[in-house]
Formats: structure tokens, C-alpha cells, sequence
């Protein structure tokens, strides 16, 4: 045992005799190679020192252009409304849209602001009109009111068409239905690229809102569901969810693609909808409940009825300030950089 105990202490005097004697040569070696490190560590530092943090990404998007043609056709007590005609690229589709601008949109406190944006989908054939520009829904108003109360965002307002004949045998049903006019490629991708050539807006999907009445309201929920990538929340108001324009006959498959019914269950959709009924009209009640109850995660759906509420426009009216209170609640607001 002793000499176990020597021989393990010599050895270790020995490797720390070895140890000291490295180290003292190292400390004493002059040279290049020790002047290097030493400026190499205060290169290091002074770059350090010099370093900024990268930028902040841009919440804002700025116009892109080129800039399209506006003409005034309306004037409201709280801006005009004005259309252009908007020939999509992707789609081939050529049609009205119409918008309003926000009273902040124009004020030089905000020229570095972008808006959010909401498209409006009105019901019936909507060809050639769209009813969410004049007094019968009053929804800029409504909006500049509510924005004075800190209830609202101030919203970009788009309203476009959304057939291109007015005959309801020939309802293109915001779809690329084959054969016909891809209405659903225009509403989904050359609207949108349209908004952000001509207006600041706020930078990705989180701004973006949809919401409609009766057809309309199928309009929303479909291109929502479809769509995430492009749309975070939607407003059906009193709407159907099943296809049924007589243009989809012999294309089944495309038809259930196209299904509110059948994208609800699919799962694939962080959207955010608002779904609601007329109290009055149970053949409604029945129809917008049973949607409700198909809609999968990680799309959310809140579900309204309205006390005594019928299939009119008077009654979708008494609905727009709490649309627009949930719209506000669940997109994004005016960004700046």
C-alpha cells in the first residue's frame, strides 16, 4: 500500500513538473503567433463595439404600383367611394372593385401608416353592383363612428363584384368552376395584389378580413377556408354553405373543393370566423347551426343570433357595428414603422 501511495505521488509530481514546465515556455515564447492573438482578440472587440443590430422587420407595406385608375363615384358623409376596373393577371378575369378610404388614410400623421383591410361580398347576383357601396348599408359610417369611440379599426373598405352575369343560372359562386371565368382565383390573388399596388396596408395576412351577407357570406367563409394564407378572419352573415349554382354540373369533385360544407372539416385553416343567424327564420337557424358545429380547429367560429332577425338587408344593417367591433378584435390595426 505505501508504495502504491509514492509511486502515484511521483507520478503526479512528475506531471506537474511537465505542466509548469510547458507553460513557462509558452509564456516566454516571443513571437509573432502571441502578437497575432493578442490583436486578433482586440480586432474582435472592436468590432463588437462597432456592430449594429439588424432592422426591425417592416410591419408596413408601402404601394407596389403601378397605380390603377380611381374614379369617384360616390360621395358619403364621410369620404368618397371610388372603382376601378381591375383586369387580374392570374385569373383573366375582368371586373369592378370598388373602395374607400379611411379620413385617416389621407391625414399626414399617418402617411407612413398601413391599414387594414376588409372586402365586403354583397348578396344576390352582385353583377355589376355591389350593395355595400350606397346608404342601404351604411357600413363607412358606421365605422368612422366607431373608430371615434375606440371601438374600431379604421378598415380599408374593398367591394368588388362578384359575377359577371346577372343571370343566378349562371352564379360563378366566388370558385374557379371549370370552364367558366376564374372569379376565385380573382377574388383570392388579383384583388389582394390590386390593394397592395395602390394602398398601404399592413404587411402579411393578419390585416385581412373578409365579410358578406347571404351569398355573400359564402363568398367569406370559402375564401377564408381556402385561403389562410392570405385571410385571418371572416364574417358569413346569414349565409348558405353548400354549392348549388347549376354551372358546377358534371364537376362534383371540383364543386365539394369549393364547399364551405366540406373545407369547415378539413382542419387545414388558423382562421378566425364569426357566423350568424336571423332568429326569425328557422330554415336559417338550421342551416348556419349545423356549419357551425362542422367547423374543425385550428379554425375558431363564434356563433350570433339576432333577436327576431329575418333574411333582409334592413336587419344585416342593425348587424355592422358589432361586425365590425369582432373584425377589430381579431385583425391587426393601422402599423407604422
Amino acid at each position: 500500500m505505501p508504495l502504491k501511495h509514492a509511486s502515484r505521488t511521483t507520478l503526479s509530481a512528475v506531471s506537474l513538473l511537465a505542466l509548469a514546465l510547458g507553460l513557462a515556455a509558452c509564456g516566454s515564447e516571443p513571437g509573432p503567433a502571441g502578437s497575432d492573438r493578442q490583436a486578433a482578440g482586440s480586432g474582435a472587440s472592436a468590432s463588437a463595439e462597432k456592430s449594429t443590430p439588424p432592422p426591425k422587420p417592416s410591419k408596413v407595406l408601402m404601394p407596389t404600383g403601378p397605380a390603377a385608375e380611381l374614379k369617384k363615384i360616390r360621395d358619403t358623409p364621410v369620404g368618397p367611394i371610388t372603382v376601378s376596373t381591375v383586369a387580374g393577371p392570374k385569373s383573366g378575369v375582368t371586373g369592378k372593385v370598388w373602395v374607400w378610404l379611411p379620413p385617416e388614410y389621407h391625414d399626414p400623421k399617418f402617411a407612413k401608416t398601413g391599414f387594414p383591410v376588409i372586402t365586403l361580398y354583397a348578396g344576390g347576383q352582385s353583377a355589376g353592383y355591389n350593395t355595400w357601396t350606397d346608404a342601404q348599408l351604411p357600413i363607412q359610417e358606421a365605422d368612422v363612428d366607431l373608430v371615434k369611440q375606440g371601438k374600431a379599426h379604421p378598415f380599408i373598405m374593398v367591394m368588388p363584384v362578384q359575377n359577371l352575369d346577372p343571370n343566378e343560372a349562371k352564379a360563378l359562386e366566388c370558385s374557379d368552376i371549370p370552364g367558366q371565368p376564374k372569379i376565385g382565383t380573382w377574388m383570392s390573388q388579383d384583388i389582394p395584389d390590386f390593394v397592395r399596388a395602390n394602398f398601404r396596408t399592413v404587411k402579411g395576412r393578419d390585416g385581412w378580413g373578409l365579410m358578406g351577407a347571404s351569398t355573400g357570406a359564402f363568398c367569406s367563409a370559402k375564401l377564408a377556408l381556402q385561403h389562410p394564407d392570405v385571410f385571418k378572419a371572416a364574417v358569413p352573415i346569414d349565409g348558405y354553405f353548400n354549392p348549388d349554382s347549376p354551372l358546377w354540373k358534371g364537376h362534383e369533385a371540383e364543386r365539394l373543393a369549393n364547399s364551405p360544407d366540406v373545407l369547415a372539416t378539413k382542419g387545414t385553416a388558423d382562421v378566425r370566423m364569426l357566423a350568424t343567424a336571423g332568429g326569425a327564420n328557422a330554415f336559417e337557424l338550421k342551416v348556419v347551426q349545423k356549419w357551425v358545429g362542422k367547423v374543425a380547429a385550428p379554425a375558431t367560429v363564434e356563433y350570433y343570433e339576432q333577436p327576431g332577425g329575418k333574411h333582409l338587408t334592413t336587419d344585416f344593417k342593425k348587424m355592422i357595428p358589432m361586425t365590425l367591433e369582432w373584425l377589430s378584435k381579431n385583425l391587426a390595426g393601422p402599423e407604422h414603422d
